[in-house]
């Protein structure tokens, strides 16, 4: 396995749309294990896109069980996943791998029903609410080409410096 380098904001790779994966294949269950050496390797992340690494395939991993006392299905490979329905919003604080150094205030559907293959290619299906739902959210952008920075409720109110949260103005692209 190795450990991959994440791409950073303001990295214009980030903003490609990824394609559909039509073959899950030994090279494709490498790259999984490799994307998942990278988020353990690197501070404590709710999930990581195959994106984030340079690789533009319709791939996440999510894993929110490191927080105590919320509604979760465990470390998930979600490949081609897909919002099937939704419902609520609620406004929270994110941060990501790509932008290291802020967080922000983004609002997301409180709660989704997701389908997607696992990493033995069988589709599955979910209901995910709170925290879990707004992970999944936030690296299904990832996929997109889009950022929590793209989200932020308020672009003058909204970002905050990591760590000390002091209110930032957005970076320039």
């Amino acid at each position: 396995m190795a450990v991959l380098d994440i791409l950073t904001y303001p990295d214009s790779r980030l903003k490609q749309i990824s394609r559909p994966i039509k073959v899950i294949d030994e090279a494709l269950q490498q790259f999984i294990s490799d994307l998942e050496e990278t988020m353990l390797a690197g501070p404590t992340s709710a999930g990581i896109a195959a994106p984030q690494v340079g690789r533009f395939e319709r791939l996440v991993i999510i894993d929110v069980s490191f927080k105590p006392n919320i509604p979760n299905h465990g470390r998930l490979v979600l490949i081609n996943p897909e919002i099937i329905s939704h419902e609520g919003s609620v406004v929270g604080r994110e941060g990501c791998l790509s932008v290291p150094d802020f967080t922000g205030n983004v609002s997301r559907f409180e709660r989704i029903h997701l389908k997607a293959s696992d990493r033995a290619g069988k589709t599955q299906d979910y209901d995910m609410l709170g925290y879990e739902a707004r992970a999944v959210q936030h690296e299904l952008d990832h996929l997109d080409g889009l950022l929590f920075l793209d989200r932020l409720v308020s672009r003058r109110n909204s970002l905050f410096r990591r760590k000390v949260h002091n209110q930032v103005d957005l970076p320039k692209q």
